[in-house]
């Protein structure tokens, strides 16, 4: 009988063998586990607050930003807010919480002018106009405000360095001829019921109307910029604009250009990143067509396509990507070739297992890391290009509002009154750029491998 020894020596026939197939799936599979390296990526990410602090308030900004001309009560970005009366372009209004200009008490008087609406009045306290040097006689000194008779009308008038009456030496021996040398407002009361010399508005139904085109408050009545209850929040600008609208609707056009770039870049950088690492054969093309493009500084490619294209968005948005994978492009290439000859990709080109496959399973998840934080750069990196274009007057029209054109704009104003046309943009902006660097460092870190327990 035939020993166990005898049957493992004999030599093993060609019909006792067969073929196994192929499985490209479980080419590589060894065994089976639980792990998932999303699911462990999000649950690290989750762990970190103050990123997760960022990521909600970068989420309520962008969601803000797209609904934002859809709320109730917005001004269009590029209208020129006008004085429904006279005309003007109510230019640097001041930031509020609403456009109540003034609040008075009941009893009050006030001129209601010719302009006529179904809801509101146009009013000011202003009774006449008394022309420059004409006589009139004071009745009561003040400080501030002069109370004076003239043709018949008792008023008050400012009494300010711009409007100094000429006054006699007893200025309390009341009553005497006094004059100035500029037009004076005759008011109805001891303040200047007008925006810039203009009309305010208040609601009819807030008044008693009287005879001579005079009216009087039935109780305390608010007088508003607008025939409007809507408030200028960020003030507007020296156009007459929304700054509000403004700021938003530029905050879309550069989060716009700046997601657009970044994607750009993070595609054809790590396309060529990952080609130029791998492909030994390709690696001193691409060398060659990096060193021509890396020896142009990006600087002077951004002002040259900006000075020969038409400005706009999509030129921007060229004119930063031509340029922009670069660098992404050398930093795939970098880190790939210090892991393409390790044991496991070895092993995979052993088994016979396809390029695509070995880049997308085996190189590209240990660069999604690296490769999300430069992502997440990008952006705010992108909107600051467009910030300098702008600055350097090469940037997109006035009409297209952006952050770069809204700060490059507040920039000149900063040692004025209107200085918050720069403070609300540079806000944004910084929270913007702020917030994308903690996201994608906290994501950096959280995509990487060594910190998944």
């Amino acid at each position: 009988m035939e020993s166990m020894k005898d049957k493992m020596a004999r030599p093993l026939e060609k019909s006792m063998l067969t073929f196994a197939a192929y499985d490209e799936e479980a080419a590589e599979k060894g065994g089976y586990s639980n792990y998932s390296y999303w699911g462990s990526t999000f649950r690290c990410f989750l762990k970190n607050r103050a990123a997760m602090g960022f990521a909600v308030v970068l989420a309520v900004l962008l969601l803000f930003t797209v609904i934002q001309p859809w709320l109730p009560g917005q001004f269009q970005a590029n209208l020129v807010i006008n004085h429904p009366v006279t005309g003007i372009q109510m230019m640097n209004v001041q930031p509020g919480l609403s456009n109540v200009a003034a609040k008075v008490e009941s009893g009050t008087v006030l001129r209601v002018s010719s302009w006529a609406d179904e809801k509101w009045a146009a009013v000011s306290n202003v009774l006449v106009t008394i022309p420059k040097r004409t006589d009139f006689t004071v009745t009561a000194y003040g400080e501030d405000f002069c109370q004076v008779e003239y043709k018949g009308m008792t008023g008050y008038v400012k009494n300010d360095f711009s409007t100094k009456l000429k006054l006699p030496e007893d200025v309390n021996a009341v009553p005497y001829q006094a004059r100035s040398n500029f037009p004076l407002s005759l008011f109805s009361s001891r303040e200047e019921l007008t925006f810039r010399g203009d009309e305010l508005f208040v609601l009819k139904s807030a008044l008693v109307f009287k005879d001579g085109g005079m009216a009087e408050t039935k109780g305390k009545a608010e007088l508003r910029l607008l025939p409007d209850t809507r408030p200028f929040l960020f003030g507007t600008n020296n156009a007459g604009q929304d700054l509000w609208a403004m700021v938003w609707s530029g905050t879309r056009t550069s989060l716009t250009i700046g997601v657009v770039v970044a994607l750009f870049q993070a595609l054809l950088g790590i396309l060529i990143g990952v080609l130029w690492g791998y492909v030994r054969s390709l690696d001193r093309l691409l060398t060659e067509v990096y060193n021509v493009i890396d020896n142009i500084p990006t600087t002077i490619v951004l002002i040259l396509i900006s000075y020969i294209m038409r400005p706009g968005v999509r030129t921007l948005i060229f004119a930063m990507s031509i340029t922009g994978w670069v660098g992404m492009a050398r930093f795939v290439r970098n880190q790939i070739i210090i892991i393409r000859d390790r044991d496991y990709n070895l092993a995979s080109r052993c088994l016979g297992t396809g390029t695509a496959r070995i880049i997308t399973r085996n190189l590209l998840p240990y660069l999604v890391s690296v490769i999300m934080l430069r992502m997440a750069l990008a952006v705010p990196g992108a909107i600051g290009s467009e910030v300098f274009i702008t600055y350097i007057g090469l940037g997109l029209p006035v009409s297209i509002p952006s952050l770069g054109n809204l700060i490059n704009v507040g920039r000149k104003l900063l040692a004025t009154s209107s200085s918050y046309q720069l403070v609300f943009p540079t806000i944004v902006l910084s929270v913007i750029t702020v917030s994308f660097y903690i996201i994608g460092n906290a994501f950096a870190d959280a995509a990487d491998p060594k910190n998944h327990l």
